[in-house]
């Protein structure tokens, strides 16, 4: 495989860290303390009942809604995490599943909404492309550990 200016490993490893960036941004930019009092979760219901799909209708009143203030921490410490780890290059196949899980639930989630469709279609591309061409190879913790080979 030719390339410019990096190798194709190398490059995978700038997907990976960006991928791993916007993960970060999307933590960044909540507001954690509307988000951990309530307010994501309260926005995420109003979008699940609404929702053409029963089964995401029934899946959040079942997983999500008793759990509100349980599942505000789960999203948001994954992203953080998802973030760190991809952009570090640290256990990269999980978080790369992990991400392409929740950029899944939360494109299903948002069926209706085209702008989140965009991001998350776009961030479960690049998990994919990502993991096929093994994007921890460089430039990563798990290469210097000897992970994953």
């Amino acid at each position: 495989m030719d390339a410019i200016w990096l190798d194709g490993a190398q490059w995978l490893a700038v997907l990976r860290i960006g991928l791993g960036l916007w993960w970060l941004e999307s933590w960044r930019h909540k507001e954690k303390k509307s988000w951990f009092e309530g307010s994501g979760i309260a926005w995420a219901a109003d979008v699940a009942a609404k929702h053409r799909w029963n089964a995401v209708r029934s899946g959040f009143e079942v997983v999500v809604k008793p759990r509100p203030r349980v599942m505000a921490y789960v999203v948001v410490y994954a992203e953080l995490a998802l973030g760190l780890g991809l952009i570090a290059g640290f256990l990269t196949p999980i978080a790369l599943v992990a991400g392409l899980l929740l950029n899944l639930i939360y494109l299903v989630l948002m069926i209706h909404d085209w702008a989140e469709q965009g991001q998350n279609g776009m961030m479960a591309l690049i998990s994919v492309v990502a993991l096929g061409g093994m994007a921890w190879q460089t430039w990563s913790v798990d290469d210097a550990l000897g992970l994953f080979r």
